[in-house]
């Protein structure tokens, strides 16, 4: 069924190949992308004042990285092969090797959509269609079975709703000391070009 599916979604990339051209494209610049466009989300909270944007940039990167810590472990129990590793198709858009399931493009991306999604339902909801992006990109790309993404989504959940639920506080006292950094710096004569004041209100 994994097979079949993939087979059916890859085709379509081989038959129009402009599409896994854009996948593959999209999938270079996905995790640089994600972790900016999360971090960046930090500038929008005035130094002393509100932390909410800090509190979700930070919530978001910790359940990307546990995402990423919950793969490692899946992929000690299980290193599936890769699509083009166990059957004779062409691969021109990607060549790794390790472990296909889970997906860790996917999962960490998941994973920082859902966590902001618990912050700010718009914003959210922005990213999460980036990350869905990503994910399925990585099948166009035949880097992974439809399977692995499924997973991914799993995985990127839990990450997200253990963070949320369990480590805000750990969070918010990591938030309390790089803040101790970048507020100073956020407070320089040219920090309003960099805080997006407009965005704050």
């Amino acid at each position: 069924m994994d097979w079949r599916l993939f087979h059916g979604i890859y085709s379509l990339s081989l038959h129009h190949h402009w599409l896994g051209t854009f996948f593959s494209d999209v999938e270079k610049a996905s995790i640089p992308f994600m972790v900016i466009a999360t971090a960046a989300l930090w500038l929008l909270d005035r130094p002393g004042g509100p932390r909410k944007w800090k509190l979700a940039a930070g919530s978001a990167l910790t359940s990307a990285g546990l995402a990423l810590l919950i793969n490692v472990v899946l992929h000690s129990l299980w290193d599936r092969p890769r699509p083009y590793e166990t059957h004779v198709i062409p691969h021109p858009w990607s060549t790794s090797t390790d472990a296909s399931f889970p997906s860790d493009h996917a999962s960490a991306s998941l994973a920082i959509a859902f966590t902001l999604l618990a912050f700010d339902l718009p914003v959210g909801i922005v990213f999460l269609v980036v990350a869905l992006l990503i994910a399925v990109g990585r099948v166009f790309i035949g880097a992974h079975y439809p399977g692995d993404i499924a997973a991914s989504i799993v995985v990127g959940a839990v990450a997200a709703a253990v963070v949320v639920r369990f480590g805000r506080a750990v969070v918010a006292f990591l938030v309390r000391i790089v803040e101790r950094v970048t507020d100073p710096l956020l407070r320089h004569p040219l920090a309003p070009r960099l805080a997006f004041p407009a965005l704050d209100r």
